[in-house]
């Protein structure tokens, strides 16, 4: 007889085991918590199974055959083995249950914002894990939108925006960056749309969903529509877009900082409304560590949890 590997299963191979073990079919039922009928159906199941008898049973009691004792080390194996996958299993999702995995596209930075959250986070749940990803721009939601996160530093709008839970971490103007060099550096403030509906603009990928629009401003341009130097989807290639002179970019006050290096400035903008930068997490997320990550993003920055379209949740 042929016996493939999916013929046999574990619980076959431990009733056996327990079985030669004990060698008295009515002792190894106890210890497996089943009937004795049932446990010789089994065994009697595995026997057809292999081909051959596994134990001898007459009135002196039970013994192996030469099949049994030749299975039995084999058997053992297999268990320990299944155990020891079993146990790993169990310690994986016993992490995943303790570990937070926390997606941004920028470093939140804003005056150590990152480190005062966490601090309020790991005071209330000591034992959990934190996890950073760095997501590029081509995803708005950080990993939310395919569940690689479990809650992402992000800006508003975002696709979508039912599906998540906002807690605003700051509103900030938005600031256009450019060359040094460009006429309007010269400025000490730019009328949008005045001033830029003509300049080639760096943009976020079509990816971003709605984030592509709203850092052109397209909601300023009165129908304009805007012109595109370059394409740019982290911090790195949006300063090295702007050495190149390859356009203009809107960033928000609180990233200034990351784009200002050498060659490029910033300078305020009228006519357009501040960014909002927020904590985001799913709103069919009912596990305790977004929420309570969440919470703890409203204690230091004194805000409301919000849809992402704005509304009080």
């Amino acid at each position: 007889m042929v016996m493939t590997t999916t013929d046999v299963h574990g619980r076959e191979l431990r009733y056996f085991v327990t079985v030669a073990e004990e060698l008295h079919f009515t002792r190894a039922a106890e210890r497996l918590y089943v009937s004795q009928p049932a446990l010789s159906k089994q065994i009697r199941a595995l026997e057809r199974q292999l081909g051959g008898p596994l134990f001898v049973r007459d009135r002196h009691g039970v013994t192996l055959t030469p099949t049994g004792t030749a299975l039995l080390p084999h058997a053992r194996r297999m268990l320990a083995v299944w155990d020891e996958g079993r146990s790993a299993v169990e310690r994986s999702l016993a992490d995943q249950r303790t570990t937070l995995t926390i997606g941004m596209s920028t470093s939140p930075g804003r005056g150590g914002l990152l480190p005062a959250i966490r601090s309020r986070f790991t005071a209330a749940h000591p034992n959990a894990n934190i996890r950073l990803r760095q997501i590029s721009w081509e995803d708005p939601t950080a990993g939310l939108a395919d569940a690689s996160t479990d809650v992402a530093f992000v800006w508003l709008p975002l696709p979508d925006e039912h599906r998540y839970t906002c807690t605003v971490l700051a509103e900030e103007p938005r600031l256009l960056a450019l060359p040094e060099t460009h006429p309007l550096a010269s400025r000490p403030e730019i009328d949008f749309a005045r001033d830029l509906l003509d300049e080639p603009f760096l943009a976020l990928p079509d990816s971003a969903g709605p984030l592509h629009d709203y850092w052109l401003a397209t909601d300023s341009r009165g129908g304009v529509p805007p012109r595109i130097g370059a394409e740019v989807a982290s911090t790195e290639e949006t300063y090295e877009a702007l050495v190149a002179g390859l356009g203009v970019v809107l960033v928000a006050t609180g990233n200034a900082p990351l784009i200002t290096l050498g060659g490029v400035v910033t300078r305020p903008v009228l006519g357009i409304e501040p960014s909002r930068y927020v904590l985001a997490h799913r709103t069919d997320d009912h596990r305790p560590l977004p929420h309570a990550y969440a919470r703890a993003c409203r204690q230091v920055a004194g805000s409301n949890s919000v849809t992402g379209g704005g509304k009080t949740a």
